[in-house]
């Protein structure tokens, strides 16, 4: 009798918690969200998160992960929502997702974007105002970093010079590590790929602050490219064949989507339309994130003070009557 009675209770707390449950295929209650670990993805998150919460009603999730973890979990339905998908940082994982049916980008958030191998522009032009001297001024390309290992030298290895690359876990550090020994820059540099953005983001400003060279990975839009002089070094145009075959040229165009579990078409479908307006540009993300750096707001303050000084833009991508809600609760 008593295991009878165990297994009705077992059996009646997973029935309420079912019928408490109101997400299922064809409706959600909450909104989970990626973020794959950078500045500019939590800051559309905080914007999609105001106007989701305040104009639709609906509970928001940010759900933390690496860029490649968190696409799956997109097309695994694990996810409601990716604001920021690097369509061709995630190469191939990103065309069998949208492929397979299993994710559809709605929408471009931004397409003005670059990334690449900089260096702080006083190393190439020098900066009187801090009385630093030029002192790689014919550095144009990254091919022309051969003649410079010992200028960025690694303190770990003085026989060679350092290259900060992208985190270890993007796929764009692979493709740059490719790229470095496409050139034979592996033999004159060691490609340190950090933990972190904000690994790099750290090694950056100690060198910047004491005016010494550094190169290294980063992307625009950024609150860094923003903030600090850097100049991205130049490569050859892009070529896919030469691409595809050992990385070398510039880094493919990076259309910049945002991109939604196929379900939530039916469990959301007034989510799915706001997305499928959402559309910004790296002038305007670059904007907030410069404003995110210099008054070491929030995410969710970026958000608030973007969505105050651009209006006109965030109300176009929703009806009149969620704008309303949104601009109340702001």
């Amino acid at each position: 009798m008593r295991k009878f009675m165990l297994f009705l209770s077992v059996f009646t707390l997973l029935l309420l918690t079912a019928c408490g449950n109101n997400d299922s295929k064809d409706s959600i209650s909450t909104i989970k969200l990626a973020d794959a670990g950078w500045d500019s993805i939590r800051f559309h998150n905080g914007i999609a998160q105001i106007i989701l919460e305040e104009g639709y009603g609906y509970d928001t999730e940010i759900v933390n992960g690496t860029s490649s973890a968190t696409l799956q979990a997109l097309q695994q339905g694990d996810l409601h929502v990716y604001t920021e998908v690097w369509s061709d940082n995630l190469g191939d994982a990103y065309t069998k997702a949208i492929d397979s049916g299993d994710i559809e980008s709605v929408s471009t958030n931004f397409d003005d974007n670059s990334q690449g191998l900089y260096v702080p522009t006083y190393v190439i032009k020098g900066d009187p105002e801090r009385n630093i001297e030029a002192v790689a001024p014919d550095l144009k390309t990254v091919k022309d970093l051969e003649m410079y290992p010992e200028l960025f030298q690694d303190p770990e290895n003085k026989d060679k010079g350092r290259i900060i690359g992208a985190p270890s876990s993007w796929i764009v550090s692979k493709h740059l590590d490719e790229k470095l020994t496409t050139y034979g820059l592996n033999e004159k540099f060691t490609y340190l790929a950090p933990g972190s953005d904000s690994s790099i983001v750290a090694d950056l400003a100690s060198a910047y602050k004491k005016g010494e060279p550094w190169v290294g990975y980063y992307w625009s839009p950024t609150w860094v490219t923003a903030t600090y002089d850097l100049t991205l070094l130049e490569d050859e145009p892009f070529d896919q064949e030469a691409w595809d075959k050992d990385k070398s040229g510039e880094f493919p165009p990076n259309d910049v989507y945002v991109s939604v579990h196929k379900d939530l078409k039916t469990q959301a479908p007034e989510v799915v339309e706001f997305f499928s307006h959402y559309e910004t540009s790296s002038a305007l993300t670059e904007d907030a994130l410069k404003y995110m750096g210099e008054n070491e707001a929030s995410p969710e303050d970026t958000a608030k003070w973007f969505m105050k000084e651009n209006e006109e833009l965030w109300t176009s991508w929703v009806p009149e009557d969620v704008a309303k809600k949104v601009k109340a609760a702001l």
